[in-house]
């Protein structure tokens, strides 16, 4: 007589549960914009989510903590002239967030801890340089500052953020529009899928494809690639009979997957979220209302079903949060935020154990917020895996950080008086001259507060006179 041997693995049991109606996100009005990308974007700090805009593009950002109804005058941060496609939180500095737009640019915004007053519609900078919609955003992994654009125009932009220069620009290696781009591990590869069908590796530094498979999936939606920790890639995609299929690829062997799973026959689009720490992939299509998720292992199958988190409600988009966001008190390996139309739900996913203590084998050291290189380091060639941190005391978000923007040749705005300066001087990132530049724009920004408060006052005592006169 046989038995039937069960796989083990510490997975098995993941479940999945949406969080309690008071700590869902309500009176969101989602932006309806049909574009495939997760409209939310989250972090250990805040909750950003593209929503609906008259007159250009906007998003709102919420402090973690403030759930519940969100009052309809909450300031949103409003910059672009036409609808926001993409947002992404800097990975190394949980205030700066960076937002895509229909109108060919990218802003990068500072977000102050406290609520501000009113919408936030100064960026930090704007970086310009597509001729199309900018629908993809991605932060380097390791790298300060550099950021990912891909646009309507099949270019990649690789930016630093830190001076407002393209660093990159990949412009002859797409011949149709880009759906995805993905970052591995440590920053030195890009993933790339396409409307051609073609699922490429590039290598961005040296401007080549390493690698490319025509076509991964035959069907005709849109396909979506990821990598994996160990440098796997996980696709996406649709099968001729318009099956959704989840494959497993090696770069060095391009030929035939390693594995391939199918599911089921549906319109939307799979967009995988992958957890390193874990080796788990989540599932989540646009307009269902499930999310099924699987453990990559080296053992065949390879890819292993776990489970299927379900729901009445469609989602119209999904934020992920970096594990340092977890609460490893409660065995908590994944959290989500679902978007609704007007609202925004957590979904926690867990481990069920009998103990309170700190799991190790749940949460081996993850990615933290310190970077490993600098711009100009990766540019020249180094490559630097993710500064870990331990979650055992759990996670502390460090207090505000500013992003300084030092453009080169440009801070500099009015030209010095006297005699003109060296290049060498003007290329100083905080000369004494731009020092005295900013004091004294400070202290007109101030005078003009002041003059406007002065203005308030005055209007309220006329208002309160009417009042009196009315009574």
């Amino acid at each position: 007589m046989s038995r039937r041997v069960v796989r083990q693995s510490k997975f098995r049991h993941v479940f999945g549960q949406a969080a309690k109606a008071d700590q869902a996100y309500e009176d969101i009005r989602v932006s309806k914009v049909t574009w495939d990308s997760f409209f939310c974007a989250v972090n250990p700090k805040f909750l950003a989510i593209i929503v609906e805009a008259g007159g250009g593009g906007a998003f709102i950002v919420l402090p973690l903590a403030k759930t519940g109804r969100v009052d309809k005058n909450y300031p949103l941060v409003t910059g672009h002239t036409a609808p926001v496609l993409d947002i992404d939180w800097c990975p190394h500095n949980d205030n700066v967030i960076a937002s895509a737009s229909d109108d060919t640019t990218i802003m990068v915004w500072q977000i102050p801890d406290y609520t501000p007053m009113r919408n936030i519609t100064e960026p930090i900078i704007t970086l310009e340089g597509h001729s199309k919609r900018v629908g993809i955003l991605s932060w380097h992994p390791t790298a300060r500052n550099v950021l990912l654009s891909a646009g309507g125009d099949n270019v990649i932009i690789i930016w630093n953020v830190g001076t407002g220069e393209v660093l990159l620009s990949l412009d002859d290696m797409h011949p149709d529009v880009i759906h995805s781009v993905c970052w591995n591990s440590n920053g030195s590869l890009l993933a790339t899928t396409c409307k051609d069908k073609t699922l490429r590796i590039i290598d961005p530094r040296k401007g080549q494809v390493v690698a490319e498979q025509a076509r991964p999936h035959e069907g005709a939606r849109p396909l979506r690639a990821v990598f994996t920790a160990d440098g796997k890639l996980l696709s996406t995609g649709f099968s001729r009979m318009s099956e959704r299929q989840l494959a497993l690829w090696d770069p060095n062997n391009f030929e035939e997957p390693v594995a391939l799973q199918e599911m089921d026959t549906s319109n939307g689009v799979l967009l995988p979220f992958y957890d390193p720490d874990s080796s788990i992939v989540y599932l989540c299509g646009k307009g269902d209302s499930s999310i099924r998720y699987f453990e990559i292992t080296d053992e065949p199958p390879f890819v292993h079903y776990l489970n299927t988190f379900s729901s009445k409600e469609p989602q119209r988009g999904m934020g992920f949060m970096p594990k340092r966001g977890l609460d490893v008190s409660k065995c908590e390996i994944a959290r989500f935020y679902k978007l609704h139309e007007r609202k925004c739900e957590p979904i926690i996913m867990t481990v069920p154990r009998k103990s309170d203590l700190f799991q190790d084998d749940l949460y081996p050291d993850t990615p933290g917020p310190e970077p490993a290189l600098e711009a100009d380091e990766w540019l020249s060639g180094q490559d630097a895996e993710p500064v870990l941190i331990s979650l055992r005391d759990g996670y502390v978000p460090p207090k505000h950080r500013e992003l300084r923007v030092t453009k080169r040749n440009i801070l500099d705005l009015r030209p010095p008086s006297g005699p003109r300066r060296s290049q060498s001087a003007s290329d100083a990132p905080l000369s004494q001259h731009t020092l005295e530049t900013l004091l004294e724009e400070i202290k007109a920004l101030r005078e003009r507060v002041q003059a406007q408060e002065q203005r308030i006052t005055a209007l309220e005592n006329m208002l309160c006179e009417l009042v009196d006169g009315t009574d």
